[in-house]
C-alpha cells in the first residue's frame, strides 16, 4: 500500500510543462477545452501572482479551478488558507487524495460549479465579514457568470488577482463608449480600481490556448460600491438590450416614469444608449431610486 505524502509543500512542488505533462499521463487524464482547461505550468507566473496578491501566512484566498494544483501549491507555500472549487471530478480526486493532506488543514476543497459557488464555500467556513481575496486562474468558459456571481455577493473580496484571457480582462475593464461596456464593467469600476499587473503569454500553459493571457489585479476601493439591489437590476436589464436609447429602455420599464424623471434630472439625453452612460451618471440612478424610496 503506498504511504500518504503528508511532507509540508514548498516552491518547489510547483508543477513545470513537464511535470504536468507527465502528471496527466498518469491520471490518464486529457485537458478539457469546453472547460477551459488551460494548466499554468510557468513557475515564475505562479510567483508573480502571489506578488501582486502581497500573500501573507492565514490569509485567506480563494480559489477557482485548481486543476492539478499548481497555483493552489502556490498559495499553501506562501501559508495561505485555501477555499478552492474544482469541477472537474477527476481533478478533484487527485486534489484530495494527493494535495490536500499535505496542506495542513489549510485546504479547504469542494467539488461544485463554480458559478453556482462563486467563492467556493467561504463565507460558509468562516464569518462573513472576514476579510479575503480572490487568487485565480479563471477558465475562459465561466469567467463572465461567476464575476456576476462574485459581485452579487454581499461581501466583496478586498483584493482579486485573476488569470484572464485578454478578451475578458477587456470586457471586465471596459469603459464608456465601449462596445464591450457592459453590467460587470459599471460593477466593477465603482467597487475596484486596477492597479498594475502583468502580461502573461500563451505559452506559460498547456495546451497553449489561442490568445494571450493578462493577470488582472483589482483592488477593492475604500467606498462601499454604490448600487443598492434594485440600481443593479435596472443596469443589468438595461444591457440586456444596449443597442436601444436609454429613453426608450426607461418608458418601456416598469417604474418608466420614475426612469423617466431621472434622466431629466440628470441632464441624460434620452437618445444615449447604455454604454455610452459614465460611473457618475448611473451613481445618479442608484441616488434618484434612494430618493424615491426615502
Amino acid at each position: 500500500m503506498e504511504t500518504p505524502d503528508n511532507t509540508p509543500l514548498t516552491d518547489a512542488d510547483i508543477l513545470t510543462m513537464a511535470a504536468t505533462r507527465s502528471l496527466l499521463e498518469t491520471l490518464g487524464h486529457s485537458p478539457r477545452h469546453p472547460l477551459g482547461q488551460n494548466f499554468l505550468v510557468d513557475p515564475n507566473i505562479v510567483r508573480k501572482s502571489l506578488q501582486l496578491a502581497e500573500i501573507s501566512q492565514d490569509q485567506c484566498v480563494v480559489e477557482i479551478g485548481p486543476g492539478l494544483g499548481t497555483l493552489t501549491t502556490g498559495l499553501l507555500a506562501a501559508g495561505a488558507q485555501v477555499w478552492a472549487v474544482e469541477f472537474d471530478p477527476t481533478l478533484f480526486a487527485y486534489l484530495n487524495t494527493r494535495l490536500a493532506p499535505r496542506a495542513a488543514g489549510k485546504l479547504h476543497l469542494m467539488q461544485a460549479d463554480a458559478v453556482d459557488f462563486p467563492l467556493a464555500g467561504f463565507p460558509d467556513s468562516a464569518a462573513c465579514e472576514q476579510p479575503f481575496k480572490i487568487v485565480a486562474n479563471m477558465p475562459y468558459a465561466i469567467a463572465t457568470p461567476w464575476m456576476s456571481g462574485v459581485l452579487d455577493q454581499p461581501h466583496l473580496p478586498d483584493q482579486m488577482v485573476l488569470m484572464l484571457q485578454k478578451e475578458n480582462a477587456e470586457r471586465f475593464m471596459a469603459g464608456p463608449d465601449s462596445k464591450d461596456r457592459g453590467a460587470i464593467s459599471v460593477y466593477l469600476e465603482a467597487a475596484y480600481e486596477r492597479v498594475p499587473g502583468h502580461n502573461v503569454s500563451r505559452q506559460s500553459f498547456h495546451p497553449a490556448p489561442a490568445v494571450d493571457s493578462v493577470l488582472l489585479n483589482l483592488r477593492r476601493r475604500e467606498s462601499r460600491p454604490p448600487f443598492a439591489r434594485e440600481t443593479k437590476t435596472i443596469i443589468r436589464a438595461f444591457f440586456t438590450q444596449r443597442r436601444k436609447q436609454i429613453g426608450a429602455l426607461c418608458r418601456k420599464h416598469p417604474r418608466g416614469e420614475l426612469l423617466t424623471r431621472w434622466l431629466t434630472d440628470a441632464a441624460i439625453d434620452p437618445r444615449r444608449r447604455p454604454e455610452t452612460l459614465s460611473l457618475d451618471e448611473w451613481k445618479s440612478l442608484d441616488e434618484h431610486l434612494r430618493a424615491c424610496v426615502a
